[in-house]
């Protein structure tokens, strides 16, 4: 690496790596999108859930044979930094490093009104809404919410900052107490089937399949505003070069998390739905799972008392694992982009002690804190129509780079080429337009702040050319890796 700055170290395992993915996905999004989704499109949201996986995947095996043939981080913005010319790839890299930034905020404050309602449910507070603001000293007021959001941000980033397998090794054990919480739920969900409980499951709740005006169009809508469920693979992506034998363990944890992530929300849904029916999910909003929950599981139990109590302690998990998750992949965009000359140089330097992008992780982490300003639903728009216009990038950048550079080493190969990112394309695209169009009917400020976000890049991107050290080229990139014999 150029100036006498240290690599990152491979530190990550394929465990660590396949929960990054998985911790990523399997967040706050299951909680609070299942309503959405039924809100939408009815009983039909159990095809939203499989037709999202259906389009992620094609993305999937993508990521996939890039990553086997680039093994460096920076996820998509990587990829396309070694493809395509400078300003294609910085508005990519600028589109991904925001995307992750507002999720971060989303999860923050996803988990600050969870562990408010887990205190409640074992006596410690009052319910969530009745908690009051903090008092700090030399500061106004904060209410209790955002404090916690705030709080758990801090953590974070400390965590990651001082290292990463730290940071791994806290996303793999918080990743398998989630899943293992909602396999409980699942299991039952399903034992629940001939009335075990107040609500039992069953199949009658989804005849019909389509209800309402839009019939079997209304899963489409509901596709671009729930497609942020299914942002989490590409994470793995961002840490290549913190992975051990990344050419292999890349694709292979790819695939993993994102095989295991779609049934465990198939099966989720599917128990939420046959519980609590569709109006009931919808009407139950964020905590419908929750709700399914108090309502099938035993009553009484040791320390858990309640199934609600279960989902609670699952949604702190889920939503703190999928903080650390965008906190790692936030921070290692700006690094790469520093790295790369396309963000502040400094931004692109390991620390000396550490070993970790310490810059990156803290400018990553202020806009995150910044961002929890912004209204929920906005912030969750915005970061679904920045992750679909990449995925579609993405899968351009693997076509340009096959026709490019056929010869080049590809440990993993994308299957039927062309014609798999060809449709990776055309779907993602079908969801873009589709979610545009119901942005400008319901939500004109998450398009008037992502065209503002993509604007205020250009204007520092042109800024930055400007700058002397890298116009002349004493903080320039590192010579490309990509075709290196061996790895790490």
């Amino acid at each position: 690496m150029s100036h006498g700055e240290r690599e990152p170290a491979a530190e990550l395992g394929l465990l660590d790596a396949t929960m990054i993915g998985m911790g990523a996905m399997i967040g706050a999004g299951i909680f609070v999108l299942t309503g959405l989704a039924a809100e939408l499109s009815g009983p039909a949201a159990i095809l939203v859930f499989a037709l999202n996986g259906v389009v992620t995947a094609f993305t999937g095996l993508s990521y996939a044979e890039l990553a086997s043939a680039i093994p460096k981080s920076g996820g998509g913005y990587a990829f396309v930094r070694e493809i395509f010319d400078d300003l294609p790839s910085f508005v990519m890299g600028w589109m991904l490093w925001f995307a992750y930034m507002i999720a971060g905020g989303l999860y923050a404050l996803g988990f600050a009104p969870n562990f408010l309602e887990l205190l409640h449910v074992y006596g410690y507070v009052p319910p969530p809404g009745e908690v009051g603001a903090v008092a700090l000293p030399l500061l106004p007021a904060i209410p209790a919410t955002v404090a916690l959001a705030f709080a758990a941000v801090l953590v974070l980033v400390l965590v990651n900052a001082v290292s990463t397998a730290a940071s791994g090794s806290v996303e793999t054990i918080f990743t398998i107490v989630k899943v293992t919480i909602l396999v409980i739920f699942v299991a039952f969900g399903f034992l629940s089937a001939g009335g075990g409980g107040e609500t039992s499951f069953t199949f009658q709740n989804f005849d019909p399949l389509f209800t309402g005006d839009g019939g079997a169009l209304s899963i489409l809508p509901a596709m671009g505003l729930t497609f942020i469920a299914f942002e989490g693979y590409d994470l793995i992506t961002t840490v290549t070069e913190e992975v051990k034998n990344p050419r292999e363990n890349i694709p292979k944890a790819i695939f993993a998390s994102l095989a295991v992530t779609v049934v465990v929300y198939l099966l989720v849904v599917t128990v939420a739905i046959g519980t609590l029916g569709a109006e009931g999910l919808a009407a139950a909003g964020e905590a419908g799972i929750a709700e399914a929950a108090t309502s099938f599981m035993p009553k009484g139990l040791p320390v858990i008392q309640n199934g609600g109590a279960v989902i609670v302690f699952g949604a702190v998990f889920s939503t703190i694992t999928a903080l650390n998750a965008v906190v790692i992949a936030s921070s290692r965009v700006a690094f790469s982009m520093g790295r790369e000359g396309q963000l502040l140089p400094r931004f692109g330097h390991i620390h000396h002690r550490f070993g970790t992008p310490f810059l990156a992780i803290l400018g990553s982490a202020l806009v995150m804190l910044g961002s929890v300003a912004l209204p929920t639903k906005s912030a969750g728009n915005m970061s679904s129509l920045f992750f679909l216009l990449s995925f579609i990038v993405v899968n351009g950048a693997l076509i340009k780079l096959r026709r490019e550079r056929p010869d080049m080493r590809r440990p993993y190969e994308v299957p039927y080429y062309p014609v798999t990112p060809v449709l990776a394309i055309g779907l993602n695209l079908l969801l873009t337009v589709v979610l545009v169009e119901y942005l400008f009917r319901t939500d004109l400020l998450a398009l008037a702040l992502s065209a503002g976000w993509i604007a205020l890049g250009v204007v520092g991107y042109y800024a930055l050319e400007r700058r002397p050290e890298v116009a002349t080229g004493d903080e320039g990139p590192p010579e490309p890796t990509p075709s290196d014999p061996e790895d790490d």
